[in-house]
């Protein structure tokens, strides 16, 4: 297999600035490059030293802005003059590009052999909707000018792939898909689920609902908890966790300050592996999900997951089979979860299917096989 020396260009890590799935996904397939026997370079924020972790050359930023468009722009100019110094006579075979906030640094790179994945786009974190502010029309229009630049294009889904398509006039012949994997063995845990429930103050045998992700709108969390008051009418003993952070936590706190949801913030990796274990089922109630990473490591924990029929969700799960697939609304969500809290066999004999799809489609090692060979040929 033809050896690359390769520089990614990521806003965010699992070892310093970490936000959301971005974090995981451009970090564990940065290593599995490694594992193949690339060399990868990785230019992201951090107020650490640079590192090596796993084989991964991390060279860290500290960008300035007055807001997120001249504070991602400064970051792209500091990345180019990091990126120069380790490429020296043009040694970097490929250069990858993730999400917008880099584009300027692509702009300044553009001439090398460049790759730029979309991993959403500012419609869909908007939910479907064209942004009338000034961020929506400044973000949409560096996503329209990095696909326009980028030799190559990449998507998660085909879903985003379409979305793109539509969006900025990417022509079909440069985009691919290549979506986002898992490391099964990262989530799985053999732990005591009343054990864990007691911790929180729940029964050891109350069904308990996990969420976790940040709290916005594009990730649905005041519909999951619309529909947990039609689920507490249902089951009386539910127990929901909410699982992460967010501009809209304050509002959801005061919307649920009578039902039994538990507002944990942000946890640890560890904490997170166990509530996954401990949960009955997993909620995906996005409006709009390029990929959807909890996906996969539900399944990777072999549990039962109720999620919106929505983007790369939609195209993952085979409802009845691998999972529920419900309508974008409260009622409908709520029925999915009433569903798999009475038949918990059932939510396991999901969660099961789930996770055979996992071994069958999603690990990181045949997928970063499948970018080398799109590093290999290109397709522009």
């Amino acid at each position: 297999m033809e050896q690359f020396k390769i520089a990614f260009f990521c806003w965010e890590s699992m070892y310093a600035e970490r936000v959301g799935g971005l974090a995981n996904a451009a970090t564990n397939l940065a290593e599995t490059l490694v594992k193949l026997h690339h060399e990868v370079h990785y230019f992201t924020r951090g107020t650490i030293p640079d590192q090596v972790i796993h084989g991964v050359h991390y060279h860290y930023c500290q960008p300035v802005g007055g807001n997120i468009v001249e504070y991602c722009n400064n970051m792209s100019y500091t990345m180019v003059d990091q990126f120069k110094l380790y490429d020296r006579e043009g040694r970097f075979d490929i250069l990858h590009f993730h999400d917008w906030h880099p584009v300027q640094a692509l702009h300044l790179l553009q001439d090398r052999n460049t790759f730029l994945t979309y991993h959403s786009t500012e419609y869909g974190r908007s939910g479907n909707q064209f942004g009338d502010w000034w961020e929506f029309k400044e973000i949409s229009g560096k996503e329209w000018y990095g696909g326009l630049i980028a030799k190559n294009v990449i998507t998660v889904s085909a879903t985003l792939k379409k979305e793109v398509t539509w969006l900025y006039n990417i022509p079909e012949k440069k985009c691919r898909v290549i979506p986002n994997g898992v490391f099964p063995h990262h989530f799985r845990a053999e732990i005591d689920p009343g054990e864990v429930k007691k911790s929180y103050g729940i029964h050891p045998y109350a069904p308990l609902v996990l969420f976790i992700g940040r709290l916005v709108y594009q990730k649905g969390p005041d519909l999951l908890i619309d529909a947990v008051r039609k689920v507490c009418q249902h089951r009386g003993d539910a127990q929901v966790m909410v699982a992460g952070d967010g501009d809209m936590r304050q509002v959801l706190e005061e919307q649920a300050k009578d039902l039994p949801v538990n507002f944990v913030g942000y946890i640890p990796d560890r904490e997170y592996i166990r509530l996954l274990n401990a949960a009955n089922v997993v909620v995906i109630p996005s409006r709009n999900e390029p990929f959807g990473l909890v996906l996969l490591e539900a399944w990777s924990a072999e549990k039962g997951v109720v999620a919106c029929d929505v983007g790369g969700l939609s195209e993952n799960i085979d409802a009845y089979v691998d999972g529920m697939k419900v309508n974008v609304d409260a009622a409908s969500l709520a029925w999915g979860i009433n569903l798999l809290i009475d038949e918990d066999w059932n939510a396991g004999a999901l969660g099961k299917r789930g996770r055979k799809k996992v071994d069958r489609i999603f690990l990181w090692g045949p997928i970063t096989e499948r970018l080398t060979q799109t590093y290999s040929r290109g397709f522009a």
